[in-house]
């Protein structure tokens, strides 16, 4: 039991955010460093800008109010597009940029809908990825629906600093409390308000009538929707209903409702969203303020974009000549400049060793022949030791002689040396205001290296065995504008070793969201191979449409002309050499139309360091536009220093490591640590025999639609949320191929590689349900494993009580279930388990409160779950049973039972 309550210390120390850097710093009760960020594609307006303004300013006081005097918005960046006009008053961005923004104001994809929501899938008080208003939220009233836009945005940043949830349920807004009353899934139930079927609606009135119950549940039929009242005394809580006046407070101790089937109470083991806050590292040493009101009103600074500046620092020293690394730093890097950097962009390049040289200033990319003019600066020879400081001030110096600001502009970093002098040169980055982006290539790169990239708001990789991790790493260092023409999206990334005179063959599929700018690149390590690539439609290309570079770096290159043809490409390679060598197959391409997204595949762990024993979490996201992409096999490889790998399927079945079932957030933890140093992830998102589809329901975390208000007695209507199209219904998408870097993390303090003891519990269920069968209940679940989400837990507890708070509150004295027969399944496999409750007598009304917990073959114990409840419902004949409905909180059912399913948390 000690054991246990170690690993849950340690996943409550370290289960900390590390997906994104975060440039925002909470100084004196005051937030700075906020990034508000304009898609490209959004059409210049004066106005949003202004509402932006009006809506944060609002929002600092409501805050500052909400957390009850402790923090409110000082600072705030909006970062204008390089798609606007340009004025005197807009500045220099310097690490600022779309795809780091806390906020970012695009369309929808599909005109689906203008809900604020925030990107959250870590875990209870984790911080999100980022808050999305559309244009048109920002630009019409939504006053009606959402209360004011500075109330909405507070809800979001609740989301999105805090790792907070919403308090009610689209999928399950009714449920029974244990008074046997019908309540809303509400925090507090101190608001009030009246539930109806809306029967006929025109204009802004509807005919209404009482919600009757479900004959078979005892709930509330279908459609049946909770009408706030206009006027209410209720404070809480904002993270269920921000826009009612009344409201200002989030929902404490004292208020919160831990009954309520919502996603705060299963996230977050029934606790109330203030406690989640103020065990926020922004609370742990943050006092209330004396003054009534926020000090200042926030300032804002307009940054617009610009074009965009790269300079490839390389480390060229002695050690860069084992193992071919020079060598396959300059096939990564060449691939960079052909195929990931976008047209415009000005690109210079260093090299370094124990002094530096500028190899070349800053150039517009424009034409193949300024490709070739600065791939011929690659270095051929590796000599010499390694002065990290020297090669970034000569790339400094690069950007700066070429008469471009060193702020906002990007630095590629690849060392494989080690260098103990890189402190030397912090304070100088610092200032800079240039973000680098730090490639290690071996066990031996500095150690020091990822503070840079930490530091600069950069992305960080590890390569080392993997012959294709260069390749990755350089291909996701893509553009940052949020401009998808822009973005390289990798498709296919594959080492192959081909004993000699051998064929080897494949398939890359393309489907019809890109084939801009398509290439086919093969390596080799000993002589080229024969090549045939075919095209869907059969048009082939040999050997001899390969054009192969002049730096003798064993790589040859294909750019199908115009849009690449959609459906699967199929390649062939022969090895004519008689010797075994390794070949490489990479592809790569741009969307097809600036107004239809790519399917897009992005990744990253849950911390950018692991401290042994804390599992970590690996997180792929698979998205078109904004709408998650569904019914795929995700799969992630980690690579250790050593060049051990786990690869691991990714599930998207809201268990285990996932927080929500089919969000296209596809995840698992991972555990099997092998030593310490760095460890690279790369995740192949795959779609095959036509399983893929988009999911058009709303994003979760958002701000809720409010349907109407009661005033004066009358149902006053708000205007109704856009639907989906018939034909979008489906939203089926072809085959696809994604394959992309999830950057890399550092661990500390594990074990060597070998045979050591289970730390990990089963993780802790958090989708149980139960319903009566008769006299029987049942029971389903997704099953935990052994270790945490792997393999098979060893038994179950299983324990049943008439009362929640003594479940919730002291579970191991509630009434053991017998599971003798129940043999655990698979992580990840559906369980099921009927019993009867011997112990209790039975009767109509009679409500019961279930609870499990997972034991594994180590004897370590997981959390317990999410409670369950089961009500014993006779029903009544249909034209006996009343139409309830007006005041929610008057509703008894003390005669009544129910046979339900609700996850209480």
């Amino acid at each position: 039991m000690v054991l246990y309550l170690t690993v849950i210390l340690f996943l409550t120390l370290h289960l900390l955010p590390g997906m994104k850097s975060s440039m925002v710093n909470l100084i004196n009760n005051g937030y700075d460093g906020i990034v508000i960020a304009i898609n490209p594609s959004v059409p210049e307006d004066e106005k949003l800008i202004q509402n932006i303004k009006e809506m944060v300013t609002e929002a600092s006081t409501y805050l500052f109010h909400a957390t009850k005097r402790r923090v409110y918005f000082r600072n705030v960046s909006i970062l204008i597009p390089m798609t606007w006009k340009s004025k005197s008053e807009y500045l220099m961005p310097k690490q600022e940029s779309y795809d780091q923004a806390e906020v970012i104001v695009a369309n929808p994809y599909l005109k689906h809908g203008d809900d604020p929501y925030t990107l959250q899938y870590g875990r209870c008080g984790e911080k999100g990825q980022y808050i999305h208003f559309t244009p048109d939220f920002l630009l019409n009233n939504n006053l009606p629906i959402y209360g004011s836009r500075g109330r909405a945005f507070v809800h979001e940043w609740a989301h999105l600093r805090w790792g907070i949830f919403d308090e009610y349920n689209g999928d399950q807004p009714f449920y029974i409390s244990r008074r046997n009353t019908i309540e809303a899934t509400r925090c507090s139930t101190h608001i009030t308000g009246t539930n109806v079927i809306f029967k006929k609606c025109q204009g802004g009135s509807c005919i209404t009538r009482p919600c009757r119950r479900d004959s078979q549940t005892g709930l509330y039929e279908a459609k049946c929707t909770f009408i706030p009242e206009k006027s209410q005394t209720a404070k809480e809580s904002i993270m269920f209903m921000q826009s009612l006046h009344s409201v200002t407070e989030f929902c404490t101790e004292e208020t919160h409702n831990t009954e309520a089937p919502n996603l705060q109470n299963r996230m977050c083991n029934g606790k109330s969203t203030w406690d989640v806050i103020m065990n926020s590292t922004d609370f742990q040493n943050t006092s209330p303020m004396t003054e009534m009101n926020p000090p200042t009103h926030p300032t804002f600074s307009l940054l617009k974009s610009k074009q965009r500046v790269v300079c490839l620092v390389l480390d060229k020293s002695g050690s860069m000549s084992s193992e071919d690394r020079l060598f396959r730093m300059n096939q990564a890097a060449e691939l960079y400049l052909i195929q990931v950097i976008e047209k415009e962009s000005l690109v210079g390049m260093v090299t370094f060793d124990s002094v530096a040289e500028i190899r070349n200033y800053l150039i517009k990319i424009t034409d193949d022949d300024v490709y070739k003019n600065i791939t011929a600066n690659l270095p051929q020879k590796a000599s010499g030791g390694t002065s990290i400081c020297r090669g970034l001030k000569a790339g400094f110096q690069a950007i700066i002689q070429s008469h471009q600001s060193t702020s906002g502009s990007e630095i590629i970093l690849l060392t494989d040396g080690e260098d103990n002098e890189i402190h030397l040169c912090i304070e100088e980055v610092k200032q800079s205001g240039v973000i680098i982006h730090t490639i290690a290539l071996g066990p031996s790169a500095a150690k020091e290296l990822e503070t840079l990239s930490d530091m600069t708001g950069g992305n960080r990789f590890y390569a080392n065995k993997d012959i294709n991790g260069l390749t990755n790493a350089f291909s996701r260092i893509s553009s940052r504008s949020g401009s998808i023409t822009q973005q390289t999206i990798q498709l296919e990334s594959k080492a192959l070793a081909i004993t000699g005179k051998k064929w080897v063959n494949g398939t890359v599929p393309i489907d019809s969201t890109i084939g801009n700018d398509t290439f086919f690149v093969v390596t080799w390590t000993i002589q080229k191979p024969e090549i045939l690539l075919q095209d869907p439609k059969g048009k082939k290309y040999k050997t001899s449409d390969f054009k192969e570079d002049k730096l003798n770096i064993h790589s040859a290159r294909l750019r199908i002309p115009g849009i690449a043809e959609t459906g699967t490409w199929t390649y062939s390679l022969l090895n004519n050499h008689a010797s075994s060598q390794m070949l490489t197959v990479t592809v790569t391409t741009r969307a097809r139309s600036p107004t239809t997204p790519p399917v897009t595949a992005t990744a990253h762990m849950s911390q950018n360091t692991a401290h042994y024993p804390s599992p970590v979490i690996v997180y792929a996201q698979v998205s078109q536009g904004f709408l998650p992409v569904l019914g795929i096999n995700v799969t992630a490889i980690v690579e250790t220093e050593d060049g051990h790998q786990v690869t691991l399927e990714l599930w998207d079945n809201g268990a285990g490591a996932d927080t929500v079932k089919n969000d296209g957030i596809y995840s698992r933890y991972f555990t099997d640590y092998h030593g310490n140093g760095r460890y690279s992830l790369k995740v192949h998102a795959q779609a095959r025999n036509n399983m893929a589809r988009l999911s058009l329901r709303q994003p979760q975390n958002k701000a809720l639609y409010i349907p109407g208000y009661i005033e004066n007695g009358k149902i006053i209507l708000n205007p109704p949320r856009p639907e989906v199209k018939d034909n979008l219904a489906k939203a089926e998408i072809e085959d696809f191929n994604r394959l992309t870097s999830g950057g890399s993390f550092t661990v500390s303090g594990a074990p060597p590689p070998g045979n050591h003891p289970s730390v990990f519990p089963p993780n802790k269920i958090i989708d149980l349900e139960a319903k009566f069968k008769e006299y029987h209940i049942q029971l389903s679940w997704t099953a935990p494993g052994n270790v945490l989400d792997k393999g098979k837990a060893n038994s179950y507890i299983i324990r049943i009580s008439k009362s929640f708070v003594d479940l919730q509150e002291d579970f191991d004295n509630a009434t053991l279930v017998n599971t003798s027969s129940l043999k655990p399944k698979e992580a990840g496999s559906v369980e099921n388990f009927e019993f009867k409750p011997e112990s209790f007598r039975i009767e109509n009304g009679t409500n019961f409160y279930i609870a499990v917990r997972a034991i594994n073959e180590a004897n370590l114990i997981s959390e317990v779950s999410n409670i369950a409840q089961a009500v014993k419902f006779i029903p009544m004949p249909e034209d006996s049973v009343p139409a309830l409905g007006t005041k929610i909180s008057a509703i008894s059912l003390a005669i009544f039972g129910l046979a339900m399913i609700l996850s209480i948390f």
